[in-house]
Formats: structure tokens, sequence, C-alpha cells
């Protein structure tokens, strides 16, 4: 799994733009609408399913930055809280209706949507959860790993949101949406991706593996993972300066004016959490090791259900070229491609937030939902 996202270990890059006495273009989303139907092979990831559906429309939208949009007020103490396998879990509920999850990109939070709920939750029920080691919720010290999100947010969806729902994720959210949707296809009935985490690769290539000399068992192996638990925890001590999240944040997005206080603190606070730098070190861990048996073709696979791509195309770190090629391999796509970075929900929320909804009214909500 790639290991871009919203935060490079340090935080969330953020920015809010609105149309300040403009018209906004409306996206155009042409779409035959179709039922969700997913590989029902649970969480085999090899399996190969041809998906169906046709592919869609191409928009570019461009806003010019101002205020005016409604916004998540900022708790310091967090919103509300679900206990899942005796973990605490944070997340945001708002509205009635149609169920949407918001899911956040690496170093982030729910509060990261703060322009997308109060617009969304006016037509649907929306949800936001903070994964497992980010945001208020519990910094844990287990091992991580793509699969622990999947487990977190199909319980979420079995638990909390009872019934079908569609879900959003930004950055390494993208990609824990991706693996809960084939995890539990009968509750998943959409999936929008911003600017996702993830690579294409062959998902039956197998790596070999040479057993270790005692050297290296029990000298090298060692020393390495002392010289990476000091270069990490440096960078951690660094990564958390409120001055260095400004920094990471405003090198992300096309336009800084939304880099504000509360985004800072939403980084901050979780940041300094008893078990964070731990945290961190497993996860950075992690995703510098390999990851060939998570692949966005050996995900995409299993999918049936309308997939919808909002891109940033100005993305520093995920340009458009992967939206492109999710589209081309997975022909049951609509994509948004917006003059933003890695972030687009917050630098330019009005425009995602609209082709959200048109989305969601002209391709999920009208077409047939499984009764549960």
């Amino acid at each position: 799994m790639s290991s871009s996202s919203c935060s490079v270990s340090t935080s969330v890059g953020t920015e809010f733009l609105n149309p300040n006495g403009r018209r906004l273009v409306k996206p155009r989303i042409y779409q035959r609408k179709s039922k969700c139907q997913m590989s029902r092979r649970g969480f085999a990831f090899e399996g190969i399913i041809a998906a169906s559906g046709v592919s869609v429309m191409d928009s570019s939208l461009v806003a010019q930055p101002a205020q005016g949009l409604a916004r998540l007020p900022f708790k310091p103490e967090g919103y509300k809280f679900w206990t899942w396998r005796g973990r605490k879990i944070h997340y945001v509920e708002e509205g009635e209706g149609f169920p949407i999850v918001l899911i956040h990109g690496f170093g982030a939070s729910a509060f990261h949507w703060r322009y997308n709920i109060p617009e969304l939750s006016k037509s649907y029920k929306v949800y936001a959860i903070d994964l497992l080691g980010f945001g208020w919720s519990e910094k844990a010290i287990i091992e991580y790993d793509a699969m622990v999100w999947r487990d977190q947010i199909v319980e979420f969806l079995k638990e909390i949101v009872k019934e079908p729902a569609v879900l959003v994720g930004n950055s390494l959210g993208g990609f824990a949406a991706l693996v809960s949707a084939a995890g539990l296809p009968e509750r998943v009935v959409g999936v929008a991706l911003l600017n996702t985490a993830g690579q294409f690769g062959d998902p039956n290539s197998e790596i070999e593996k040479t057993e270790d000399s005692i050297l290296q068992k029990f000298i090298v192996k060692p020393l390495k993972e002392i010289f990476r638990r000091i270069v990490l925890g440096f960078l951690f001590w660094q990564a958390k300066k409120p001055a260095r999240i400004e920094s990471v944040l405003k090198s992300v997005y096309i336009n800084t004016s939304n880099v504000d206080d509360y985004l800072v603190e939403s980084i901050t606070r979780p940041a300094d959490d008893p078990n964070a730098g731990e945290v961190y070190y497993r996860l950075m861990t992690w995703f510098m090791s390999n990851h060939n048996k998570y692949t966005l073709n050996s995900v995409l696979n299993q999918l049936s259900c309308p997939l919808l791509l909002v891109w940033g195309d100005l993305d520093p770190w995920v340009g458009p070229a992967k939206a492109n090629r999710i589209k081309e391999f997975y022909p049951n796509t609509s994509l948004v491609n917006l003059q933003a970075g890695h972030c687009p929900h917050d630098e330019v929320p009005e425009l995602v937030n609209t082709a959200l909804l048109e989305w969601l009214s002209t391709s999920i909500v009208k077409s047939p939902v499984q009764t549960l």
C-alpha cells in the first residue's frame, strides 16, 4: 500500500475554498444505475471476478477561495464514542436518512470532514469515524495492518450504522473503504474515493524468502530496528510540532487559507496521547514493509457496486494518472477531476459536496437497496 495520504506521518493538509459571488459549475455524472453486488468470497483478494457496469464522466472543476460554508464545530473532547474489541473509537454522527460513512486519511481524524458533514447531513445520515490509532480513537499498541481498519469499519457498519451505506474515503481512508466493501458487500452499496492510497500490482506474485543467518537474526536485524526507532522517534518529535504540521499542510494544498488553528489542533492533540509515538513507529514500519498482497486491482476485482473518484489533480503525492488507471480497470466508475491538492474535500469542499450529492442521488439512493 502506498504510504501517501492526507498527512505523511505528520498531519494532513487542508484548505477551504468556497465560491465568492461566482457561479459553480455543477458536475454532471453520466452513469447507468446498478445495484451493488460484490464478491461473496469474503476477504480473499486473489479471486478474479469481472466487474460490470459502465463508465462515466470527466468533469474538471475550479473554484475561487471564499468563506461561507457551514463548518462542524471543533470539540477538544470529541463527539461520540463506541467501544470496539475493548478499544475506544471516536466518531461523529449528524443528520437523518440514507447513511454515508466518511473515513479520513493518514494522520487525520473525523474533523477533517468539517466542511462536508454539515452539507451532506441536510439530506443524509452522515457518520465520520476515526480509525484506530488516529484522531480521538485509542492509540492501541498492536501490529497495524489494512485488515485492522477493515475489521473496525465492518463492525461499525454492523453495530452502529445497522443498514446498507456508502463509504467515502480519502487517501489511506480510501483504501480502507475499498477493503471494507470487500469484507461486507451486503452492507456497502457504493464507494467514493478521494485521492486514494494503494498501489496496483500482481496479487499472486510470490516474494522469495530466504532463511536468516545467525548474523542476520541476532545482530543485523536488531541493529536495524534500533536505528529505525531512533530515526522515526526523531521524525515523530519533529512531526508533532504545530509549525511543522502547518508546513506539511500547506505543502499539499493549492490555496492555504484554511490551514487554521482548529485544523492544526485536531492533529497535535492526538499526537500528544501517551502511546502516539509507539503507534507512529508501528505504522511507519508497516508502511515501509512490502504490501504486495494488498493491491488496488485485487480489491477492485471483487467490486461491482458504483465507484466514484473525486480527484485533486494537483496532488503532489497521488496524481491523476492513478484515477485514470482505476477508471480504466473498473468500468463502473464516475470520475470528477478538481483543481485541488491531496485532500479536495477540505480544500474545495463545495465542489466535493456537489459531486457526492449528485452521484448519491443518481447512482445510489434511487437504485434498489437490499433489505437486510
